[in-house]
């Protein structure tokens, strides 16, 4: 029998605690290590839509990257929706587990995931820790440079669609083959991948100000924006690849297809005349 323990002994392995930055909120949210798990669900956001799969698969895990509970809190009334939400994961027997953070900066980890989902091949970290192999974000090579908006059409077709869709900031013509990659909100590593030198920087929630300050300096790369969400999203399937390969066929684990990308519409006509919706 594989317990909730044993799954969270094997996540904590491939993605330790201590990586995480001090301020995040990792490891078992909900739930009794003893109890038996058959079932996980993997996911980015533990929201309403993803434990409602859960439920609706019959999960006693899920396995999610974005904590839930990321602040202090004095309660979890189920009126609040936090609250609400660990009441109804602990009703249906579900726990969770969550590695944000810490996952971020493993090797692999998040960044490792979205490199390979682009198709790049990873050479070392972006911003590293003192070890010199952890650390947020990745540096990573395509085989052959290609202008800079034939790689942004390789992002938007490597990623989940979402309604923000992939944006570029740069020489279309640019030549981009050395590219830094962060998943989720990056635009703390600006001056990080211009110091790398790379050609492209890929990752979500740029701004304005800093995005536009940026393009201003030299040898500054150009810029690829994605959706949080999206940037994230691949590393499901590596943290369900690394459960499957310990725990064999003991455990059925499903990464969610669920699009928890919080903006659902988009308007306006893209750059091919089309309509985006």
């Amino acid at each position: 029998m594989t317990r909730v323990g044993d799954v969270v002994e094997v996540l904590e392995r491939a993605y330790p605690p201590e990586l995480a930055e001090a301020w995040d909120a990792v490891g078992l949210v909900c739930g009794d290590p003893d109890e038996a798990v058959r079932r996980i669900l993997v996911c980015v956001d533990p929201v309403e839509d993803t434990v409602d799969e859960a439920i609706e698969l019959g999960a006693q895990l899920v396995v999610a990257h974005h904590p839930l509970l990321l602040r202090g809190v004095h309660g979890v009334a189920a009126d609040t929706p936090k609250g609400r939400l660990v009441h109804r994961l602990v009703r249906a027997g579900v726990a969770l587990f969550c590695a944000h953070t810490n996952a971020d900066a493993a090797d692999p980890g998040v960044s490792d995931a979205l490199a390979d989902a682009l198709g790049l091949t990873v050479v070392g970290p972006l911003a590293p820790n003192a070890d010199g192999r952890t650390g947020i974000g990745r540096i990573a090579e395509l085989s052959v440079a290609e202008p800079f908006a034939g790689f942004v059409e390789r992002v938007a077709g490597a990623l989940p669609t979402t309604a923000g869709a992939v944006r570029g900031a740069g020489d279309p013509a640019r030549p981009i083959r050395i590219v830094a990659v962060s998943g989720g909100a990056g635009d703390g590593y600006l001056d990080a991948a211009t110091r790398a030198g790379v050609d492209a920087f890929v990752t979500a929630d740029l701004r304005h100000h800093p995005a536009g300050e940026h393009l201003g300096r030299p040898n500054a790369p150009a810029l690829v924006d994605v959706a949080h969400w999206a940037s994230e999203w691949p590393w499901c399937e590596q943290a369900a690849a690394i459960l499957r390969d310990v725990l064999g066929g003991t455990v059925d684990i499903t990464v969610s297809t669920r699009r928890t990308d919080p903006w659902t519409v988009a308007a306006g006509p893209d750059n091919t005349g089309r309509t985006q919706g």
